[in-house]
């Protein structure tokens, strides 16, 4: 079995394994990351996004992600990339402080059949949510521990915003987060770098809802330090549909 066909067995397994329990939200994109960035990126390509997420979860202490998401950019729109999200808040006393636990992780292929990892990261630290003006806003202070061959001990910081308009017939979203991460990961491309780099994350969101939870809009992709070394934010929009179920 070749690794592309490793890939594709494990993304269906994570994808499949929350459809058994309860799903909620299925999004699809088409990506034009090389529309805008023809340089750094070979082809545009549809993306798909599920999510499930529970305000209280099954022990009443807080809420529960669990987010798998791929992107068709492979030969022939192939599966070539695979990501895995958990995340968990507890609380067990009165103030509105949360314990934040969190998972990320996954798997890809580079053109022609180069293998990688998007290395485990595992998360510990407090949340806050609460809500102003309307929006449903949480943020978050982590340790995070990246899982290099050389591993990185670092802060990690995640903001989440919400709103809604006209009674929700159109809303908006997203995250952000920010994390610093060894320069030298223990592997020879980064030999003989030092100290650390700051990389960011971001996917806001702009929805537009149709009937019974079916919504069209867009998703702006945040890169920081993740696709290249080159110090720019890169900016990759997308046009989706949306199914909340």
């Amino acid at each position: 079995m070749n690794s592309r066909m490793k890939t594709s067995l494990i993304f269906l397994s994570i994808f499949l394994i929350p459809l058994l329990l309860r799903s909620q939200d299925l999004q699809v994109h088409y990506d034009f990351r090389h529309t805008v960035d023809p340089k750094l990126n070979q082809r545009n390509f549809p993306m798909i996004s599920f999510q499930y997420f529970k305000e209280i979860d099954t022990v009443g202490t807080g809420s529960f992600l669990f987010k798998v998401q791929t992107f068709l950019d492979g030969e022939k729109n192939n599966t070539n990339q695979a990501f895995l999200q958990i995340s968990q808040s507890l609380r067990f006393w009165k103030p509105k402080v949360y314990l934040s636990l969190n998972y990320s992780g996954g798997l890809g292929i580079a053109d022609p059949s180069f293998g990688y990892y998007i290395r485990n990261s595992f998360g510990m630290g407090v949340a806050y949510p609460f809500q102003w003006k309307g929006a449903w806003i949480s943020t978050a202070v982590l340790y995070r521990y990246n899982a290099f061959p050389k591993g990185s001990h670092d802060p990690q910081f995640t903001f989440y915003f919400g709103r809604g308009w006209l009674n929700y017939k159109i809303f908006a979203e997203g995250s952000i987060v920010a994390w610093t991460e060894n320069r030298n990961q223990g592997i020879d491309y980064t030999k003989g770098q030092t100290g650390k780099k700051f990389a960011l994350f971001g996917d806001p969101q702009i929805w537009f809802n149709i009937k019974k939870g079916f919504a069209v809009g867009s998703r702006v992709s945040l890169y920081y330090h993740l696709l290249t070394d080159r110090n720019i934010i890169q900016a990759y929009p997308t046009v989706g549909t949306r199914y909340k179920f």
